[in-house]
């Protein structure tokens, strides 16, 4: 079985994790809420029960992978491990809309060790047309 990387967002928390938001990732996300998934998209990050129901079940395919069980009760500490709460919200936001066929690396500010590459590639390529 091959892995479809096309959709991959890591999360830095207690460590790397993929957030990915596939079928039943959403499924569960509108079950656990009780929204659709555009009055979740609409009502953005202003709900820290949103952003932790958001996080927990984009994260589920990742803890399954592991042999972990995550629960919706762990969320509030995993979250206090990221970085800072923009690194949550730009992750969720790129996870989320990697869903809906955009993908990660055309999403600005993925991945800072991407856009140092990228970056570089730029100016080889100025370089040369030079």
């Amino acid at each position: 079985m091959s892995k479809n990387n096309s959709d991959l967002v890591i999360i830095h928390l207690d460590r790397p994790r993929e957030l990915r938001f596939g079928h039943k990732a959403l499924k569960t996300l509108v079950a656990l809420t009780g929204k659709s998934l555009e009055e979740i998209e609409d009502e953005g990050f202003n709900d820290f029960d949103m952003v932790e129901k958001l996080v927990y079940c984009g994260l589920l395919h990742d803890a399954k992978e592991n042999g972990e069980t995550l629960k919706l009760e762990q969320m509030e500490d995993l979250l206090d491990q990221a970085p800072n709460y923009r690194h949550i919200v730009e992750s969720v936001g790129k996870a989320f809309a990697a869903a809906f066929g955009a993908k990660p690396e055309e999403l600005e500010g993925n991945d800072p060790q991407d856009q140092k590459t990228k970056k570089s590639d730029r100016s080889t390529s100025k370089n040369r047309s030079a």
